[in-house]
């Protein structure tokens, strides 16, 4: 194939997920993707072609240093594909503080604001900063790109991003910044194509993976998120707590004499689902479990989702539709329904059928909320703001000559 290739990067808490897009006139044009679960041992990539599915052993290990993994990773993308002219690499960078508002080609600079936030993020900030000193390494000429999950956010109200503590560490930085940018961003647009009407009305979105958060949209624009000032805000999720009270932390670091080290390990490590149900931190085995404490687990789950569904209608003014996205929420029928049960005095009904289904669209004929199921798809937003920055990058040079 002679086409120019872009390569996208979406390092989660858990995984590392690969696109691999044609550059075309109009738009990126996915042709494959890629994914490595970092639990797995070895480490596997799992190839997507067309609908066909490829796992390659590969012989690199997980260390703090991903040169080896990516520079392996690449090459069995080049070998598969069958073509290497790779004009950019987009990054999927949760953090982007107060700098960044927008997508940002990638210099000394601008990776050391990156990394001056990874204290912020300490799941996924540090594994971006990784990957792109590794593409640095291995190709120091590529273009990279970084596409923030805060600057979907931006949209935001002063008062939505404040908290209650003293103004002056506001000013600081201390405020509300909310999180899965890019796949709010790409479901805004997904559901604008699916129901224009709902999408032009005021609707939340539920992104539940191993990160879990929910968006407010009023006409597509984020007005409000559950994920704040650091990604551990809001709904429990696999391994992070989510809202805690206060009180809790200086119970642990007062009376269980507990250092900071260990309770930023508690918070993102040994809550949420793995802390409720001392099971498993995966959605997946919890809804197959009969256990108890694994039954315990998913409702207090579904009861957090619910409530947040409710806080968000609350700031919109009404709800117009609910979505869910991301592994959980496009693959746990169980769950959705439990969420939708808890929300009927709203008025949200759903038909057992489509959701059992995994339908594109659940609600019953007559629910008064529209409730889909829309799959989530950050690796092409990340691949379409990096065409963008590459295609002005090239302007400005052709203007300059």
């Amino acid at each position: 194939m002679n086409q120019n290739l872009l390569l996208t990067l979406n390092p989660g808490s858990s995984t590392i997920k690969l696109g691999l897009f044609a550059e075309a006139h109009e738009s990126p044009r996915r042709i494959g993707s890629g994914m490595i679960d970092l639990r797995q041992t070895p480490l596997m990539l799992h190839i997507s072609e067309g609908g066909e599915q490829f796992d390659v052993a590969l012989r690199s290990e997980l260390q703090e240093d991903l040169h080896d993994l990516i520079r392996e990773t690449v090459d069995v993308l080049v070998k598969h594909f069958a073509s290497d002219h790779f004009i950019g690499a987009g990054h999927r960078v949760v953090h982007g503080g107060d700098r960044f508002a927008g997508p940002t080609l990638i210099d000394d600079d601008v990776l050391a604001g990156i990394a001056s936030l990874s204290h912020l993020a300490p799941l996924h900030q540090p594994r971006a900063v990784r990957l792109i000193e590794a593409f640095r390494k291995i190709w120091p000429n590529l273009p990279q790109i970084a596409s923030f999950d805060t600057a979907f956010h931006r949209s935001q109200s002063p008062i939505e991003r404040r908290l209650p503590i003293p103004r002056d560490l506001y000013d600081e930085g201390l405020k509300r910044y909310g999180f899965h940018g890019l796949s709010y961003k790409f479901i805004a647009g997904a559901l604008a194509r699916e129901a224009p009407e709902i999408a032009k009305g005021r609707v939340v979105v539920a992104h539940l993976g191993s990160g879990a958060s929910l968006c407010a949209l009023d006409g597509g624009v984020s007005q409000s998120c559950s994920m704040g000032f650091s990604t551990l805000d809001g709904i429990p999720m696999a391994t992070r707590s989510g809202a805690l009270d206060p009180g809790v932390l200086l119970y642990l670091l007062q009376a269980k004499q507990m250092s900071v080290p260990d309770l930023e390990d508690f918070l993102y490590h040994r809550c949420g689902l793995i802390g409720l149900s001392g099971i498993s931190a995966d959605a997946r085995v919890l809804s197959e479990s009969t256990e108890p404490a694994a039954v315990e687990a998913m409702a207090y789950f579904a009861g957090a989702i619910a409530q947040e569904v409710a806080a968000k209608a609350t700031s919109l003014g009404g709800l117009d539709g609910i979505v869910f996205t991301a592994g959980i929420g496009e693959h746990q029928p169980a769950l959705r329904a439990a969420v939708c049960k808890s929300l009927a005095w709203v008025g949200v009904a759903i038909d057992d059928q489509a959701n059992a289904a995994n339908a594109r669209r659940i609600h019953a004929s007559d629910s008064r909320v529209s409730v889909f199921v829309l799959p989530t798809d950050e690796e092409t937003v990340i691949a379409s703001e990096a065409s963008e920055i590459l295609r002005d990058q090239a302007s400005r040079s052709r203007g300059s000559a």
